[in-house]
């Protein structure tokens, strides 16, 4: 099963004979195999692949140091010929093949129910004065507490979202530029996790 690790760079459009689509700019690869995991040693089977290299070491946060890779993700897949050192690049997908693609949404910061969960707010009628966009009664008398898993306001976004069956429009193994029909998941220069559906 074919996976890589990629940056969102932008969204833009394209032509498809008359029709316009929307499609997203991943600069995908190369990565390097960094470990293999087996079920003899760990339990199970899987490949944990690197991507974006470290080049300044200057202002380097202390939790990246020693590291070599800004990012290191781990796929469950046979490994098969991989070994630890190859380079897995862009090549190993084509044109309409079809993947999955996985990372974190953007971050809306503190927001209400109406925008969190959709819910739909007073009437502004009847004496509503200042209660338009509250969530209402969050519970009856009896218990004395708030149920654990209520909606209510609080943080938005920043949650891992996986986009299933998107369709590749174009590669471009010499620029690692991978073309998606629709939209994926989270803002420019967002980690993307890519691999065949």
């Amino acid at each position: 099963m074919p996976f890589i690790l990629g940056k969102k760079i932008k969204m833009t459009q394209v032509f498809e004979g008359d029709e316009v689509v929307p499609v997203t700019e991943i600069l995908a690869g190369p990565c390097f195999v960094l470990q293999i995991k087996n079920k003899d040693k760990d339990g199970y089977e899987a490949v944990q692949i690197g991507f974006d290299k470290i080049t300044k070491t200057k202002n380097i946060k202390k939790s990246m140091k020693g590291k070599e890779y800004r990012f290191i993700r781990e796929f469950r897949a046979v490994p098969g010929e991989m070994k630890v050192g190859d380079a897995i690049k862009l090549d190993i997908f084509k044109k309409d093949d079809m993947i999955d693609a996985a990372g974190l949404t953007k971050g809306r910061g503190f927001t209400g129910v109406v925008k969190r969960h959709g819910f739909h707010g007073h009437n502004k009628t009847h004496g509503t004065k200042d209660q338009l966009r509250m969530p209402g009664s969050i519970g009856s008398t009896a218990p004395q507490r708030v149920f654990k898993g209520k909606r209510m306001a609080g943080r938005m976004g920043v949650e891992r979202v996986t986009l299933k069956n998107l369709k590749i429009i174009d590669v471009q193994p010499e620029k690692n530029i991978l073309i998606v029909r629709g939209a994926v998941p989270g803002a420019r220069n967002a980690l993307v996790e890519i691999k065949s559906s």
